[in-house]
């Protein structure tokens, strides 16, 4: 099965920008996105084969996210179940009969780091929604988790740190993550390759390649002996960041 996830920073735009082109060149099982930016009704995007889900912001043009799946769930939750979280459209979980998908847009700490005490809240009321989902089965967790876990995730460590996404509260928290039983699948498969998957807008980044890794699928650990392969799409354009993929054994 073929996964794939893309931050599309705003949905309408990157539709503008061949969105559609992409979703079915990629030919993929599960195709997860986040930032969708849309309420319910903004947009008919439709694909043979697929159904979808969506998790929508109570903000108008905020974060949000969605699903679209060539496989019927057994069922389908949104949010992590708790109303300080589950306001901003930023989790869709399907509970497939062999796993639990969750595709999840991690609150940004922001300008200042104003929100990163809310952001270690965040992540903590994630990890423990994913503990107990992996308790019942394995899990493949996907999307914009607004970190770089090392210093190979990011072109400029040195000049980054304290900003947000690269705070050492953030990088302990992707790290107490996975030692909950979880694996980064791109950095285990490839341990030494640096790649990213946003650029900022700004200074031609992409251009130059300086960006960041902070797009992921992290799987329960006894999934990974099925990760068949984990790729980062950095020629696809549409968005400031670039999908991400894993093909998974079934």
């Amino acid at each position: 099965m073929k996964f794939i996830s893309w931050n599309v920073n705003g949905l309408r735009a990157c539709v503008g920008k061949g969105f559609e082109q992409v979703f079915n060149t990629l030919d993929a099982d599960f195709f997860c996105v986040q930032e969708t930016k849309l309420q319910e009704g903004q947009i008919d995007l439709c694909f043979d084969g697929y159904q979808s889900y969506w998790d929508y912001a109570e903000k108008k043009g905020y974060s949000g996210t969605a699903i679209f799946t060539r496989h019927q769930p057994l069922s389908v939750r949104y949010g992590l179940g708790t109303d300080e979280h589950d306001h901003e459209g930023r989790v869709v979980t399907l509970e497939m009969p062999q796993f639990f998908l969750v595709t999840a847009y991690v609150p940004n700490a922001q300008d200042g780091l104003r929100r990163l005490d809310y952001r270690m809240r965040w992540d903590e009321a994630l990890r423990q929604y994913l503990m107990q989902l992996d308790k019942e089965k394995p899990v493949i967790l996907c999307g914009d988790l607004n970190v770089a876990h090392e210093e190979i995730d990011l072109k400029n460590p040195a000049s980054n740190r304290r900003n947000p996404g690269f705070t050492d509260e953030e990088r302990g928290g992707f790290s107490k993550l996975l030692s909950s039983g979880f694996a980064d699948t791109y950095r285990r498969l490839h341990p030494d390759t640096q790649e990213f998957s946003w650029w900022s807008y700004r200074f031609h980044a992409r251009e130059k390649n300086i960006g960041w890794r902070i797009d992921y699928f992290v799987t329960s650990e006894r999934l990974m002996p099925m990760i068949k392969s984990a790729h980062i799409h950095t020629d696809i354009m549409g968005s400031d960041h670039c999908p991400v993929e894993v093909v998974v054994n079934t």
